[in-house]
């Protein structure tokens, strides 16, 4: 999804969660957790009455039960 005016938009980007602000860079963020980004993306959005989209992302890696080892 493109990122357009007045819209911040909450993404996985490389393993990590990103904040992107496109016309405020000064104010986009990273995170380890996605709660986090949401909750940061959702707080910034409101700040500027802006927009705020979160992108989906396909899970990555595989999860294992460790009892199964």
């Amino acid at each position: 999804m493109a990122e357009t005016e007045h819209t911040v938009v909450t993404r996985s980007n490389r393993g990590q969660w990103e904040v992107a602000v496109a016309e405020r860079p000064d104010l986009s963020q990273s995170f380890s957790s996605r709660e986090e980004a949401i909750d940061a993306g959702r707080t910034t959005a409101d700040e500027l009455g802006w927009r705020h989209i979160v992108e989906e992302a396909e899970p990555t890696g595989v999860i294992t039960d460790p009892a199964d080892e």
